[in-house]
């Protein structure tokens, strides 16, 4: 999930250098706008999709710079290399992310612990910068159907431990394997079911448990089919899983440059709740609206 000219749109991904501090010419790449243009990025799927366009809509309607727009470049470390090469200017990141695959240290469930461990890092071995998180946090997720979690009166991990017994699990191959995963979920829960979890593709979990074909999955916290399909997320009450809060990075002497970058991009600071973002991913996901048109909804509604 890159499309256009291989020199004007697809540079960034081929590794192809850039212009410096994440600006690029935007005009037939090769024209003369250079001077006041950041370039905002993305990884390939739908919720970072969504969340680029949403830094460059706010950027363009807070500040009087021009924004030029690189989603769907490709994973994790194709955007990090990008921002590091001046090939874009900003993206948004998670934290567990950045901590456990670009800093290679352990996951850890504390999500101010792993902000300032990332912003610190980042900021001292990369010179980039973590801007304040958007609000939500796309963890891992335990979900059962909303109407088996109003009918047993549970909204906890630790309240569904009771009634595992009876419950069929299914679980993507890499939940069942990792150490953060099922293993030591069930330990921390004493989760006991009735029959040892299906392994089952991830993608597919989620309609199987609406399907009643099992009672329990780990999914995505903010994916658009828990609102769709009528699920309901169980709170992690141990705070077993990994932190993963969706925060801006930008480069920092993009920073330096623009200033006025910082104030516009941290009023999106806690903007977006796990709710909220498994609303515009199912808007895009779901009922296929166009994303601009999903972020332009959205900063009007909450004054962004």
């Amino acid at each position: 999930m890159m499309r256009g000219l291989v020199w004007c749109v697809g540079w960034a991904a081929l590794g192809i250098a850039g212009a410096a501090l994440g600006m690029t010419q935007v005009a037939g790449c090769g024209g003369s706008e250079t001077d006041r243009t950041i370039v905002v990025g993305s990884k390939n799927f739908t919720e970072q999709v969504i969340l680029g366009e949403l830094l460059a809509q706010q950027i363009e309607a807070r500040t009087d710079l021009r924004v030029a727009r690189k989603l769907n470049l490709g994973g994790t470390f194709i955007c990090h290399q990008a921002l590091m090469a001046g090939q874009i200017g900003a993206y948004v990141e998670y934290t567990g992310t950045a901590l456990t695959a670009i800093l290679q240290l352990p996951p850890s469930s504390d999500s101010e612990t792993v902000f300032r461990t990332v912003q610190e890092a980042y900021r001292t071995r990369f010179r980039l910068e973590w801007l304040p998180p958007l609000g939500f946090n796309n963890t891992f997720a335990i979900i059962i159907r909303r109407e088996d979690a109003d009918r047993l009166g549970v909204k906890t991990i630790s309240q569904l431990a009771a009634h595992t017994p009876r419950l069929r699990a299914a679980f993507g191959y890499e939940f069942l394997e990792r150490p953060d995963g099922f293993p030591g979920l069930s330990r921390s829960y004493g989760l006991r079911f009735a029959e040892a979890p299906r392994v089952m593709d991830l993608a597919l979990t989620y309609q199987a448990l609406a399907d009643r074909k099992v009672d329990v999955i780990a999914g995505d916290s903010t994916n658009g089919l828990i609102t769709k399909l009528g699920l309901f997320v169980l709170t992690d009450d141990k705070r077993y899983f990994p932190s993963y809060h969706a925060a801006p990075v930008m480069s920092g002497a993009v920073l330096a440059r623009f200033p006025e970058l910082r104030e516009a991009v941290s009023a999106l600071a806690g903007a977006i709740t796990d709710e909220e973002m498994r609303r515009l991913n199912y808007l895009v996901d779901g009922e296929r609206r166009a994303v601009k048109d999903v972020v332009k909804e959205f900063r009007a509604a909450n004054r962004r």
